[in-house]
Formats: C-alpha cells, structure tokens, sequence
C-alpha cells in the first residue's frame, strides 16, 4: 500500500525528548510560521535485532538540496517518484550503504548511542536561529481536539517514519514503497563569527543528513512495489560485500559538445577478470544505456559511452547506477550542479 501521507516538513526546532521506554523515538517540537509539530524518530526497533541501522553525514552533499533550500517551511506532500524531492535509500544514490552500521539508542557514557548521535545535532539546530530541520516521512493529523502528548501544544500532528520504508518483513510490508524513504536533515547556513582573541572567522553553509533503517529490511526491492526480492533472503542492509566493479568518474558536461557525448568510467577491484556485458548504466529516471561489450581485467578502468539515447546526465546534478542484467543495483554515485563544470571530468 505504501505510505499514505509522503512528504517533507521543514521548519525550526524549538525542543526535544531524548527517546526513552520500550518503544523509544527521539521527539522533536518543530515550528513553521503558523503551525507546531512534532517529529518521531524510531531510535529503536521492535523486532529483533533491536538496534537501527545509521548514518550520519556531517558534509552532505546532493542534488535533491538545490531543491531543498527553496521549499517554503511547513508541510510539502512529495510525489514518490525520481526527481520530485522524494528520497529512496536504493535508488537515489544518498550515501554508500557500506558505511551504515547498527547502534543501540541507550548506552552508558557520551556520545555513543543513537539518542546522543541525533541529539547533538538537534540541539545545535535549537540553538541557531537561521537553522532548518527537514523531515521526511509520513504526515499524522492534525488530530481536531487533541493535545500533542510529548509537548502539549494544539492540535495534535507531525512526522514519523523517519527511516526506510522498503524491504520490510512481517506485518511492516504494507509500509513497502519506493521513492518514499525518511530522513532528517539539517541546514546550517554559513555565518561571520568573532573569536576573541582570534579575529573573524567564516564558518561555512553546512548540510547535515541522518539516515536509519532496520536491520530487519533489505537493500534490494522490487522497483514498482518496493517489496524485498528473493534475491534477499537471509541478508540485512547493508550489501553483504562490496560491488567488485565501481563507477569512479564521470564526463557530465562535454565541453562545446551536443547532448549525447557523455562517458562514466568503471574500474574492476577484483583479482579476476569480469565481464560487463549486458549491464547497464541507469540515470535519475532510471533510463538505460547497455553495456554491450567489456570486460574488464583485475584494476582495468573502462568508460561507458553514452549515446543520448538511453541514459542521460543533466548537467544540473544527477545519479549515476550501475546494474547487472537482472537490474540489481551494484554501485551508484551522485554528483551536483556545481560539480557539473563543463569540459570537467568528476572523479567519485
């Protein structure tokens, strides 16, 4: 069924709870020009294994901001598909699941749990007046009548399923979607400051990404249901191993040259030789160019020519994916517009 309320919420956080009890989320009170929200964030699962899945990265950087730092503040409903705000943990090239990894929300001593990971960043979010929280995931409320049980205020209403929401199990598949993932990020505008002692100081614009999963979910679904392939069974996210084949640059942006003239360079890791062919290279809509013939010697590089008619790479920021003929994503990569020089090769 999918989500019924997708979208983004962005506004000002004016406190928190750190996540606590036996279905503990890290609550945030948000604010718009009008309306008070709150934002739920599992820190903890309810099926085994009970610690999340997390991410933090403290220099994001994506298209899909551009995008971002337009929005008005309040409640944006996303359409699930590519290049319409909406995130995807699989299909939008965000990070490198490789990187993600499961910790518990409640441990002894500092900044070492879940609870204090998020937190430190909420708190800076409080703290700076230009700062802006995003939210994404489903929409509850408002609830007519009701107050908000965390932090009082009228009606109740907010955010939750601030986490991904495909390749779930159990009675969590009716969640299953694609280009409906959650997240939260934060933007910190950049800022003149005076150190005494020191002088002036720049600090620059900084985007911060959070992102969580449950160790019960998979990392390859089904590209219309968001369902977990049979290819999962028995994993969790993130891939068991590393892609031995890997994009590790990219021509976006031919200078003086006509639509249709762009490469993606591939690089072989293994001790053996592969086979490329019939793989594909897929962009942000998930159009194809075939690989119709390389194989690759052990640390031999390859460039993919593309033809314009498949796969294209706008020179307004982008996702690079790399499948194998069964569709199974094996590698992906991101790049923004400002990367996109023209003539300018971008290396990954």
């Amino acid at each position: 069924m999918a989500l019924k309320q997708y979208g983004v919420l962005k506004g000002k956080a004016i406190n928190k709870i750190i996540g606590q009890r036996s279905s503990p989320h890290y609550q945030v009170h948000l604010i718009d020009d009008t309306t008070d929200y709150r934002i739920a964030v599992n820190v903890k699962s309810n099926l085994a294994p009970s610690e999340l899945m997390y991410l933090i990265i403290d220099d994001f950087q994506h298209p899909v901001l551009e995008k971002l730092a337009r929005l008005d503040k309040g409640f944006t409903p996303l359409q699930s598909a590519p290049n319409k705000m909406a995130l995807d943990f699989i299909r939008g090239n965000l990070f490198d699941p490789r990187q993600i990894r499961p910790l518990p929300y409640n441990v002894p001593g500092p900044d070492n749990d879940l609870n204090e990971k998020i937190d430190a960043y909420v708190q800076r979010a409080i703290g700076d007046e230009r700062a802006s929280v995003y939210a994404f995931g489903e929409r509850w409320g408002p609830e007519n009548g009701l107050k908000d049980k965390y932090f009082g205020f009228k009606p109740g209403n907010g955010i939750h399923d601030i986490h991904m929401n495909q390749g779930n199990v159990g009675e969590f598949v009716k969640d299953d979607g694609i280009w409906q993932d959650g997240g939260l990020l934060f933007h910190f505008p950049s800022v003149d400051k005076v150190i005494v002692g020191v002088g002036a100081e720049v600090w620059p614009e900084q985007w911060v990404a959070v992102f969580l999963a449950f160790q019960s979910q998979c990392w390859h679904t089904d590209d219309h249901t968001g369902h977990r392939l049979p290819q999962c069974e028995g994993t969790i996210i993130p891939p068991e191993k590393e892609s031995s084949v890997q994009i590790v640059a990219a021509l976006v942006n031919p200078k003086g040259e006509d639509p249709g003239h762009e490469t993606v360079t591939l690089i072989n890791l293994a001790p053996d030789a592969v086979d490329l062919s019939g793989w594909f290279i897929a962009d942000n809509n998930k159009n194809r160019s075939l690989i119709a013939d390389m194989r690759l010697k052990p640390g031999a590089t390859g460039v993919v020519n593309l033809d314009g008619q498949g796969a294209q790479l706008g020179n307004n920021g982008g996702i690079i994916t790399l499948l194998d003929p069964e569709g199974l994503k094996h590698h992906g990569v991101s790049y923004t517009k400002e990367q996109a020089l023209s003539g300018w090769t971008v290396l990954f």
